[in-house]
């Protein structure tokens, strides 16, 4: 599943990210590629933390979803593409 993320940074140099898909999910680094890939670690960590309490793995929407909201404003988008398949395997393997 494609999740648009939205990249923020107040000094060019360090940035945050937020996925507007998934509540609670955060990453950052000290250049746009760190956040970039620290935030994929983080859906990750994230689903599997949902999968193991056997909650839904969010949906993923569109840029176009979001890019109006005033929490997104001046942000850089960009998507990252996480398998969702081992999380929900994990549920299944659970409820056995």
């Amino acid at each position: 599943m494609k999740y648009p993320v939205c990249c923020h940074t107040d000094d060019g140099i360090e940035y945050s990210v937020t996925v507007p898909d998934v509540p609670g999910c955060y990453g950052a680094g000290d250049t746009l590629d760190d956040a970039l890939s620290d935030i994929e670690s983080a859906l990750h960590a994230h689903f599997e933390l949902l999968a193991e309490d056997q909650e839904p793995i969010p949906q993923a929407t569109s840029i176009t979803a979001h890019k109006d909201n005033g929490d997104y404003v001046d942000g850089v988008w960009a998507v990252i593409d996480v398998d969702p398949a081992p999380y929900i395997w994990v549920k299944l393997k659970k409820s056995t």
